[in-house]
């Protein structure tokens, strides 16, 4: 039978959790990823999120330009993501000042995937779809291993009250959050979803405490 993969059903652990925190182990992945700073609500992370999705849709349709990777198989595109995190500058991480966001935006690619064929469609995405953040795109693995995680339904601007809920989980369950770093995994689009219906995935990297 020839593999098909929806990562809502294939994977659902690490992308449909519950609306409340939950442990999970997030293997090694994939990905294409652009990183940059300042407050995502302008033209340049457009531009960022345009490049990616142009990558990984090229990817996915290779077999319909006449050329199929070894290991291919049919898939759903994977969602977009985002490791965010404050610059050195900012005072206090529980303030969300978006102009000092540092971010890693990022589309997880299938295992088919090797670094000579990301490298080919980048220069090809760059031909096909001209943009000067693709300049910026690298490919590469990331195990983020031991995390919590939940679903944040609503506004980006309320992720902090899922955030205090992720962190009290930790101290009830006797582990604490490594670094300041989080992960947010979008499954909704903004500009056709109502804002009390955004679907998101929180998560950030925990270990025991000892």
């Amino acid at each position: 039978m020839e593999r098909k993969v929806d990562y809502k059903k294939t994977y659902k652990e690490f992308y449909l959790p519950p609306q409340k925190p939950v442990m999970t182990n997030i293997p090694e992945m994939k990905f294409f990823m652009i990183d940059g700073k300042g407050d995502p609500n302008g033209e340049a992370f457009g531009e960022v999120v345009q490049a990616l999705y142009s990558l990984a849709y090229g990817v996915k349709m290779m077999p319909k330009s006449g050329v199929t990777p070894g290991g291919y198989y049919e898939y759903t595109v994977f969602p977009l993501e985002g490791v965010w995190n404050m610059d050195s500058g900012a005072k206090d991480f529980s303030l969300l000042d978006k102009d000092k966001f540092i971010y890693t935006v990022m589309i997880r690619q299938p295992e088919f995937v090797t670094d000579q064929l990301a490298i080919e469609m980048i220069e090809k995405t760059k031909k096909k779809k001209p943009n000067p953040v693709l300049d910026n795109v690298c490919f590469g693995s990331i195990e983020e291993a031991l995390c919590v995680q939940m679903m944040h339904v609503g506004s980006y601007d309320e992720e902090p009250v899922s955030f205090a809920k992720m962190e009290e989980f930790c101290i009830e369950n006797g582990y604490k959050r490594i670094g300041h770093a989080h992960r947010e995994i979008y499954l909704s689009d903004p500009r056709k979803t109502e804002v009390s219906k955004l679907k998101t995935v929180l998560r950030f990297r925990v270990e025991k405490i000892k």
